[in-house]
């Protein structure tokens, strides 16, 4: 399954953004060389640069490969280029007003691109290009349903399977990696936080699930070593009692959906965390009962915030000071994506935003307990793309 990327549409989505960078003030040129936004713009991902100029023009230097580029891009202003200077072929040496991608933009390459051009201003255009990714085609809504349908089988059939006591973290998260590929997942996690690594994402037995990371999210997770903080840990190994928690994003043809599942092994969980998950199923479904078109997220945080139901413990939303600050995050291209449901979130969300929700608490000595699902934003009520969320499943052991 493949996103059906045609020239007109490429070409409406870059007139798209050249009519919301002109609608921001001052704008001569827009430099893209972020590969998960020039796949969105172009249809490919290589190692070039895509030049977006105010009149209209569009021209993609790509220096590796070029030969690739031309295979899978339907636009036809492609050209090869070995250095910065060769874009002169076709750029003024002085392209005015730039927008740049300032989150990706190292600094010693725009110290490159100014050896060669003068930029009379710059400007940041991350949350443009965000803005537009937020709301999704019918092509792209295609595309995450299929992942959150696959993404079902894995947390309802698959992962059940694969529990097994005395295997360490590493062994199921080895397992589950196979079984997710075989299945049909594209074999990575895409995510716009700055050096982000992430396979799958996380899971842990036990209180493993509590470790802190660095990663923006309530869960957590020990990994192999302070080198590779991913992956699980090889020495922590399943046994009766355990709670496991399983927060994985799923991809299908550079489009993810997110779900967490929880699941108790040899046994029925305990009053306590079952109580909590519970607690957790009940603001989410606060949080889906505000989730529709023109609803302000702000808002939403704020009046679910206030009016949480008992059974939380204080590390709900992450452990202690580390609890994160929002209840969900949009979903597309990469897992982090716009809205995100959070304070000083005012803009209203929009009809065919996908947004992942995840009300997570943890217990010490136990884990986290809790629900993520992934949610296509509507006029009315949203529609749920990843099944909908479950009470902690209980995997009888060997």
């Amino acid at each position: 399954m493949e996103m059906n990327l045609n020239r007109d549409k490429l070409e409406t989505r870059i007139h798209h953004l050249i009519g919301s960078l002109k609608k921001n003030g001052g704008f001569d040129t827009a430099l893209i060389i972020d590969k998960v936004n020039q796949y969105y713009y172009t249809g490919t991902m290589q190692d070039g640069v895509l030049v977006v100029r105010a009149d209209g023009s569009i021209y993609y230097y790509v220096r590796k490969s070029y030969q690739r580029a031309a295979d899978e891009s339907p636009l036809n202003q492609i050209y090869k280029m070995r250095s910065y200077r060769d874009m002169l072929s076709e750029l003024p040496d002085n392209l005015g007003c730039v927008y740049l991608e300032a989150n990706a933009m190292p600094v010693a390459m725009m110290q490159r691109f100014q050896r060669v051009f003068t930029f009379e201003d710059m400007k940041p255009l991350d949350q443009v290009i965000l803005t537009q990714r937020a709301v999704k085609d019918a092509d792209e809504l295609g595309l995450i349903r299929e992942s959150g349908r696959q993404h079902q089988i894995v947390m309802n059939e698959i992962i059940p399977s694969l529990l097994q006591e005395g295997m360490s973290e590493t062994d199921f998260l080895a397992d589950l990696y196979q079984a997710m590929v075989k299945l049909g997942y594209q074999g990575l996690s895409r995510f716009g936080m700055f050096q982000m690594e992430m396979v799958v994402g996380q899971m842990g037995f036990g209180d493993h699930s509590m470790y802190p990371t660095n990663f923006d999210g309530p869960g957590g997770m020990r990994g192999m070593s302070p080198a590779v903080p991913i992956i699980g840990s090889r020495e922590r190994r399943l046994k009766k009692g355990d709670l496991v928690f399983v927060d994985v994003g799923y991809g299908v043809a550079g489009y993810h959906s997110d779900k967490t599942q929880v699941y108790s092994f040899g046994c029925k969980p305990s009053k306590e965390a079952a109580a909590a998950h519970t607690a957790c199923r009940q603001v989410m479904k606060q949080l889906t009962d505000k989730l529709t078109a023109g609803a302000v997220p702000e808002q939403i945080h704020h009046e679910v915030s206030h009016n949480l139901p008992t059974g939380l413990t204080r590390d709900f939303m992450g452990v202690g000071e580390e609890a994160v600050r929002f209840f969900g995050h949009g979903v597309g291209l990469q897992i982090d994506e716009m809205p995100v449901i959070a304070v000083k979130q005012k803009q209203p969300l929009l009809e065919n935003m996908v947004v992942a929700l995840e009300p997570k608490c943890g217990l010490p000595g136990a884990g986290m307990v809790g629900v993520e699902e992934t949610f296509l934003v509507r006029q009315d009520k949203p529609e749920c793309l990843t099944g909908g969320d479950r009470d902690i499943m209980v995997v009888a052991g060997e």
